[in-house]
């Protein structure tokens, strides 16, 4: 990956009394897809805003492609595309005139828009139906289209805000598919996700995002790799639960444990071996169906990083 092409520093940002960001920091190297992670209300969307010039931090500076946000704002917005969470196609318009008018909302010149336009349908699988309206359209179709319309100015920064919220794992598919050309050509994707799965299958980095400061970031191995290997113990009767738990938590001296309907996980020790754990087990009268070690998911990371963090003026 490259240098640093979107960068903010100490971003703050109250409405009121309100206080959405407070001293959000995050780096996002150049050509790359940057995953960022948060509950909701944690201020993803508010950071997005900053940075595409939609709004002002309250204290704070971030730049983009090397210009700032607020005192080179027409810089910037010259180098980024934004796909906010609601869609801002015209429904009565076909989908190549509304491509044509975005183009000459970006001060494309007539021929110009049109070839744009005609361009974008073909590279993303929409020309026949480019000029049906868009009313008529899936959803999925509809979520292309406003995609698309952020790339009338080729950007070298796009900014994507729960890109495919609603839509039906082949649409989603689709996106995906979509996100990737971008990047391939060189493209830099920041990427607002519910969807964690959305950012495994993504990003090469993730930014988790909780009450407004960016709490960690790294590759999703590397997020992963922070709370530890888990170990899943499957019983072959429910009734010895309580009593593999408290030997678990004895033995294996780890916190956090969950029970499952079928048994116990917990995160363990790198150099916990599985027949460590059926010899006391078993030695304790507890029989296991199975028994197996496993990466953390990233479900599990996002809600031990978001469950420890408390809010502070």
């Amino acid at each position: 990956m490259g240098d640093p092409i979107v960068v903010a520093e100490g971003l703050h940002k109250r409405f009121g009394d309100t206080h959405a960001l407070r001293g959000l920091d995050l780096e996002i190297a150049e050509g790359s897809v940057c995953g960022v992670l948060g509950p909701n209300g944690a201020g993803k969307t508010t950071a997005v805003r900053i940075l595409a010039t939609l709004s002002d931090p309250t204290a704070g500076r971030a730049t983009v492609a090397g210009f700032d946000v607020v005192g080179q704002a027409d810089e910037v917005r010259r180098r980024i595309g934004l796909a906010g969470q609601n869609a801002a196609i015209d429904e009565k318009l076909s989908g190549r005139e509304n491509l044509r008018m975005f183009g000459r909302l970006y001060h494309l010149g007539g021929r110009a828009a049109r070839q744009r336009a005609d361009e974008l349908l073909d590279r993303f699988d929409l020309a026949e139906a480019g000029d049906k309206l868009v009313k008529n359209y899936s959803g999925g179709m509809r979520r292309r289209l406003d995609l698309i319309t952020s790339l009338i100015v080729r950007p070298r920064v796009l900014f994507l805000d729960e890109p495919t919220t609603g839509l039906d794992p082949r649409s989603r598919g689709e996106i995906w598919r979509f996100i990737r050309e971008l990047v391939t050509d060189g493209t830099t994707v920041l990427l607002t996700t519910q969807y964690l799965d959305e950012a495994d299958q993504l990003a090469g980095d993730i930014a988790v995002v909780d009450h407004g400061r960016v709490v960690a970031q790294g590759s999703p191995d590397a997020l992963k790799a922070t709370i530890g290997d888990r170990l899943d113990v499957v019983l072959a009767d429910a009734a010895h639960t309580d009593r593999a738990a408290n030997l678990l938590v004895r033995w294996v001296g780890a916190g956090e444990l969950d029970l499952t309907d079928t048994g116990i996980s917990l995160p363990v020790a790198a150099d916990l071996t599985l027949v460590d754990v059926v010899r006391e087990l078993d030695a304790a009268g507890v029989a296991c169906a199975d028994v197996s070690l496993r990466r953390p998911t990233l479900d599990e990371v996002f809600l031990r990083l978001t469950d420890r963090h408390e809010v502070t003026a």
